[in-house]
């Protein structure tokens, strides 16, 4: 049974890798902060099942920063491969705790590629880079040889991890992958998040819970993709016979407009009567035309996404109707 250690193991991407670790017979181990709500997140059903709770899912208590803790993990876990998912993810949070972004997202991964490096069987290792990355690049699409111009604090500290790991995979050998990630959604996302912002308000106004939405520049365009299709991608890219590094995307722009668009008309409403613009939501500097070519994803790995844009965002905004109408669903 081989074995998977993932940090952020209850955020979006940790909880749809876990079941697809699941089904693919490994035994998964997770680090959780001490201040996460198990009974809350997104592994609710899998932690309290007794035949996968303690069988073939094991969650431990560790802090990226506290290396003895860390350790300890490594060792009970003795990961055949890590997947690195933990930070500090919200780009628009990152201009007011820039120190901690960096700290979470950067130093957190050298500190653990230090870690994985001193063991006696040195894993696999996987970390989920950003788009975020190329910042303005000058070239479009984006592929793994465009150079870093980030141009938030969250994209400066992914683009530092990033180059760690491939200092780490060609100076020492380590197994090191960066899964340069684009935007990548589900209903499991984050409330701060706009694509989920924009469904949950979508579904409330519908149910009479909410009069209107309020959002920033809604011309922005990003490369959306559904985080279900990225973590197979990076379990492929583990799988692979050498360490490389891939750009997982759909390779096709749309706007924050489109998805507002798309989640009004899955229930049925006309967006011009509820969206206004507020100042408050509008970005110090935004990326620009960040559009991924996933074209080595597909010729090595045979990866390429099964979701599009459209049904993505509909059942996100399926999902947030039955949530706020008092159903329980698992998304």
């Amino acid at each position: 049974m081989p074995r998977a250690l993932i940090t952020g193991i209850t955020g979006q991407d940790g909880s749809y890798l876990t079941e697809l670790l699941l089904e693919q017979g490994y035994q998964v181990h997770g680090v959780v902060r001490r201040t996460s709500s198990l009974d809350r997140s997104r592994l609710h059903d899998l932690y309290h099942d007794p035949n996968v709770y303690g069988k073939s899912l094991f969650l431990h208590y560790a802090e990226l920063d506290d290396a003895t803790t860390f350790r300890r993990v490594l060792g009970t876990a003795s990961p055949d491969e890590i997947y690195h998912l933990a930070g500090q993810s919200h780009v628009g949070l990152s201009f007011e705790i820039p120190e901690s972004t960096c700290k979470m997202t950067g130093m957190a991964t050298l500190r653990l590629l230090e870690m994985i490096q001193d063991q006696e069987k040195v894993p696999r290792f996987f970390h989920a880079a950003s788009s975020e990355i190329f910042g303005k690049p000058a070239e479009l699409p984006q592929n793994e040889k465009t150079p870093f111009k980030p141009v938030n604090p969250y994209g400066a500290s992914k683009a530092f991890a990033t180059n760690m790991v491939s200092i780490y995979r060609n100076t020492f050998g380590v197994f090191g992958v960066n899964g340069i990630m684009f935007n990548h959604e589900s209903p499991r996302r984050g409330e701060n998040f706009v694509t989920r912002k924009i469904c949950r308000a979508a579904a409330a106004i519908k149910l009479g819970k909410q009069n209107e939405l309020l959002l920033g520049d809604t011309s922005a365009k990003r490369d959306w993709g559904h985080a279900r299709d990225y973590v197979r991608g990076m379990w492929l890219s583990l799988q692979h016979t050498t360490a490389e590094d891939y750009v997982f995307a759909t390779g096709h722009l749309h706007s924050v407009q489109d998805v507002v668009d798309t989640a009004f008309k899955t229930v049925n409403l006309n967006p011009g009567d509820y969206v206004r613009q507020d100042q408050r939501f509008m970005r110090p500097t935004e990326p620009q035309r960040l559009v991924g070519d996933p074209t080595k994803a597909k010729r090595l790995l045979n990866w390429e996404p099964s979701t599009s844009f459209h049904d993505m965002i509909e059942e996100m905004t399926q999902i947030e109707m039955k949530r706020l109408d008092g159903e329980y669903v698992k998304d």
